[in-house]
């Protein structure tokens, strides 16, 4: 998939925490494509022949675009990606996987917290796939997080904290004050599950 042109309003209707995930997980990517500790990793199904040309942002806010979900869902997205990390540490996030993870992370976010969502021969036209692809990636994503997917509105908090803060401490000098991620609305109810993760460590940061 080829890098898409977005022109300044565009660039201004896209949340901040499309700018935050983008971000941190770009330095995630590199960070791992560099480590030692990778490069003998498991190869599975999110693992394309080639890297994508398209940027990890450039990937998220075409998401962001044409999926019509909520900015939360890419919270939950991002809760999800970490979640499966830690469930799978054979299988770091890198170059060659990132996008297909992001793909797979928000569609089922997406049919989770949205009311209203698209299928999935939709999100496969989305992300630059076959819809074949697309359903494999979506069991093989629930089956990694053990169908864990209750976010606490805690958790759910926490992670827009992370967020904000990581993109806080690597330009501090370009805001005044700290960012929001104008999420818009909070967690449905059906979020609202009893979870312990007051010690949990987002593992994505590495």
């Amino acid at each position: 998939m080829a890098e898409p042109e977005t022109n300044d309003l565009e660039q201004q209707t896209v949340p901040k925490v499309i700018t935050f995930m983008s971000s941190l997980l770009q330095r995630v990517v590199e960070s791992n494509d560099n480590s030692r500790r990778f490069r003998s990793q498991k190869i599975s199904v999110f693992h394309g022949l080639t890297r994508p040309t398209i940027s990890i942002r450039s990937y998220l806010e075409r998401i962001f675009k044409y999926a019509n979900c909520s900015p939360s869902c890419f919270v939950v997205a991002y809760v999800y990606l970490d979640r499966f990390m830690q469930m799978q540490p054979s299988l770091p996030i890198n170059s060659f996987n990132v996008h297909r993870l992001l793909i797979t992370s928000v569609l089922v976010s997406a049919k989770f917290m949205d009311d209203m969502y698209y299928n999935n021969a939709y999100y496969a036209k989305v992300g630059g796939i076959s819809i074949v692809e697309m359903n494999l990636l979506e069991v093989d994503f629930l089956f990694g997080l053990s169908f864990q997917l209750n976010v606490t509105p805690a958790t759910f908090h926490a992670y827009c904290s992370f967020l904000q803060r990581e993109m806080w401490m690597e330009s501090p000098l370009q805001h005044l004050a700290e960012p929001s991620l104008n999420i818009g609305r909070p967690l449905k109810i059906h979020c609202c599950f009893n979870e312990d993760e007051s010690t949990h460590q987002q593992q994505l940061a590495v």
